[in-house]
């Protein structure tokens, strides 16, 4: 019993499939990494704040989760599983000789290595089943045509390369048998003289194998190595499906760089998990040819190539660069210095900007009776990506409905950052329009729909088939031509979202907040090279600096902002579009590329909330320049702050600490404290604004607290969204966006808009 015990054991040991497994976890780690990505995505421990697995999960595809959406994720799967028994097979298959002695080798190769990916897609299978039955509200019936359709991609790209393995098999064994001697004989020599070596390698070291899987899913044990195939047998075998590889990369190229020209037509924009996909794939084709072309010398040679690579960007040869449309490029660059810097924020220009925005203040108040002095609101927005722009869309229609439209009417200035900024801007315009007289209702539900719509799948996928591979294909704005690049795609994206009512430039702005029609708007990117906001207003806003005037004798006064208007007057600054300058306000880390601008040095632009999330340090400023106007014509302030976070929550209990922990929480405790930090500070300006503003200041929170809160880096143990805080992506789930809407009913947002509504009610 117990010998046939043992043999039993040592025919599964030695079976084909497992002696491939033990052989990639011994040598393909860097595909096996690839594999651990995958898994950490699909199951939600890599990327969940990001939403990253959702686009896994839950792929769109021409803004519908649909069969076409999933069988396009069904033949990315399929095609990164061939690119990875490809590479393991030309890395690898030296090692197995017996396989060039079967029929259809490569076929067979890839069933007997095909343990990971089995698991993989009754993993992802599992994962996709229970994120849609648990989140996304799907009927049995949608949900068998998901599953049906990513089944479908599978089968379908399998199917397809099984043919062009066993034509192209035929065909190139034919070339090499008849021609390789006559015609490939300069373009080989290094390909067989590193095939020859490993051949002679494997001679000497094969890995033992006494049975391996068939087709019919039974096994059948492997011939005696007399019977194998000779040395030559075996080159033209590996010599094949290295041309196999070539070709098939080259076709994956063809098709990114096709996909990519036409990236700006809907139906190429494939779903962002699709686009992880090629990618992965890409990679581990590439990382085969390495092996393959430079054996033990491919990690060197990696690592050379890329700190040559690493130079060449840091020298400016390959860097990209990505420009604000309507800005002059060609023209000599303004010069970025401390002291032209102080030429923008002397006294006169302070009091230049001063003078114009009391022109402002006045006309506000002229929409009131001549005796009345009302509430001056302002609008603070936070960052938070697409669920910032509905939360703060959703928050300003529940707000100014209860308050029969006093809340923008009786609003001076909207200030914020990144997807909140996006939502003001898109609800600032629709009652501009409404005001206008055109047929645009601002409380329209479909404002909600569009602006809720997917910005992710057009991003990822210009970022790989635009920005890495194309990136060549111009266009024109306001007289200057520029390249469509990820940013563009950002903003056409963007102005869909938004019905193309923002496609306008910032100078258009410029007389309907002047009169007071709208409340005034000014969006404060962060200057990366020295973290100075950049003030982007269609009016001049130097008084931002007006701090500075209390000092006029201090030499090392460190200016904290930048005019864009006045920085940039000769080099089109009224012409930037404004869906520019809202790219630049939500610059998303990795995903929405930095902004270029055209100074010199250049600056480089990223998101406002690095500075402040919230937008209550630039209403502050606003407030302290303009005290005594305020002071004499208002009735008080109301800061309405809207939220995509709590502002107080409970202390997390201490949990033990493992090494990794303890060596990432210098780093991790300053992110998972960011918007704490900022909030300390935002508080301590508005209260000593109370020192020297002589009328109330209200303080009113709307915030999208999810009843479990979770904060940047820390982990989720579950991809289950029933009371978790929607990701901060540009894409949100059918549960996501419920959740967000669904978050204003609670007390304490109701409670909010109750004391708002109080607040503004007419006397």
């Amino acid at each position: 019993m117990l010998a046939r015990l043992s043999r039993y054991a040592d025919a599964l040991f030695y079976s084909f499939p497992v002696q491939l497994l033990i052989n990639n976890l011994r040598r393909n780690h860097v595909l096996l990494l690839c594999w651990i990505i995958l898994f950490a995505m699909i199951t939600g421990n890599f990327g969940k704040y990001l939403g990253i697995p959702y686009l896994f999960l839950d792929p769109e595809y021409l803004n519908e989760v649909s069969f076409t959406s999933f069988l396009i994720i069904g033949v990315m799967v399929s095609g990164f599983t061939a690119a990875f028994n490809i590479t393991c097979y030309i890395n690898d298959g030296h090692r197995f000789s017996f396989i060039a002695a079967l029929s259809n080798p490569f076929a067979k190769f890839s069933l007997n290595n095909g343990v990971i990916p089995a698991v993989f897609f009754i993993t992802y299978l599992y994962q996709i089943i229970s994120f849609q039955v648990n989140n996304e509200f799907t009927t049995s019936y949608e949900l068998a045509l998901d599953i049906s359709g990513f089944l479908t991609g599978i089968l379908l790209m399998a199917g397809l390369l099984q043919i062009y393995f066993v034509f192209t098999q035929k065909d190139i064994f034919k070339y090499m048998v008849c021609r390789i001697d006559e015609v490939g004989k300069k373009t080989v020599n290094i390909t067989r003289a590193s095939l020859m070596k490993k051949t002679e390698l494997g001679k000497k070291k094969q890995v033992r194998v006494d049975n391996y899987l068939t087709h019919s899913l039974h096994f059948r044990k492997v011939r005696d190595e007399k019977d194998f195939y000779d040395m030559a047998a075996l080159q033209r075998v590996f010599d094949q499906n290295q041309f196999n590889l070539v070709l098939i990369e080259l076709l994956i190229f063809a098709v990114v760089l096709i996909l990519g020209i036409f990236k700006d037509y809907p139906t190429f924009q494939l779903p962002a998990a699709a686009s992880a996909m090629i990618f992965l794939t890409i990679f581990v084709m590439l990382s085969g040819a390495f092996t393959y072309w430079f054996g033990g010398w491919s990690v060197t040679t990696a690592l050379v190539l890329f700190l040559v690579l690493n130079h060449l960007v840091g020298e400016g040869v390959l860097t990209k660069k990505y420009p604000a449309f309507g800005l002059d490029y060609r023209s000599a660059p303004v010069d970025y210095s401390i002291e032209n810097l102080k030429k923008h924020s002397d006294s006169l220009t302070i009091s230049q900007a001063r003078e114009h925005t009391l022109g402002i203040l006045e006309n506000w108040k002229k929409k009131f009776g001549p005796a009345e002095k009302p509430r001056m609101v302002f609008i603070c927005a936070s960052g938070g990506g697409k669920r910032a722009a509905l939360w703060t869309l959703a928050a300003l229609q529940t707000g100014d409905s209860l308050t029969q439209g006093r809340l923008m009417n009786q609003s001076i200035l909207i200030t914020g950052a990144s997807g909140g900024l996006i939502g003001a801007s898109y609800y600032r315009e629709a009652v501009l329009r409404q005001k206008l007289g055109e047929p645009v209702n601002p409380l329209s539900h479909e404002h909600r729909i569009k602006i809720a719509t997917d910005n992710l799948n057009p991003l990822i996928f210009s970022l790989l088939a635009n920005d890495l591979f194309v990136g060549f294909i111009p266009f024109e704005y306001e007289g200057h031509s520029y390249v469509r690049d990820r940013g563009y795609t950002f903003e056409e994206q963007l102005n869909l979202d938004t019905e193309g009512m923002m496609d306008k430039p910032l100078s258009d702005y410029h007389d309907y907040e002047a009169s007071g029609l709208i409340p005034m708007m000014i969006l404060s990117p962060t200057i990366v090279n020295d973290g100075r906001k950049l003030y982007i207003s269609a009016q001049p806003v130097a008084y931002m600096n007006s701090e500075i005037l209390n000092f006029p004798d201090y030499a090392n006064h460190k200016l904290s902002g930048v005019d864009f208007q006045l920085m940039f007057e000769d080099h089109g600054g009224p012409s930037l579009r404004f869906l520019s300058a809202l790219r630049m306000n939500a610059t998303f880390p990795y995903i929405t590329p930095n902004t270029t601008l055209p100074t010199q040095p250049p600056i480089r632009i990223m998101d406002a909330g690095i500075s402040d999330n919230f937008g209550i340090m630039d209403a502050g400023r606003f407030l302290y320049s303009f005290r005594d106007w305020i002071a004499t014509n208002t009735s008080g302030i109301i800061i309405l702050s809207i939220r995509d976070s709590p502002k107080v929550t409970s202390v997390s209990e201490e949990k033990p600490n493992s090494i990794i922990d303890d060596f990432t929480q210098p780093i991790a405790s300053v992110y998972n404290n960011f918007e704490n930090f900022q909030d300390i500070t935002n508080d301590n300006l508005i209260g000593y604004a109370r020192t020297w503003l002589n009328v109330p200041i209200d303080r009113i929170d709307i915030q999208y607290t999810p009843m479990s809160y979770v904060p940047i880096l820390q982990n989720m143990d579950s991809i289950r969204q029933h009371s978790t805080r929607a990701s901060l992506s540009w894409r949100l789930t059918t549960r996501e966006k419920q959740g967000v809407i669904e978050t204003l009913n609670y007390d304490a947002n109701r409670e909010a808009l109750k004391k708002l509504a109080g607040l503004l009610a007419k006397p």
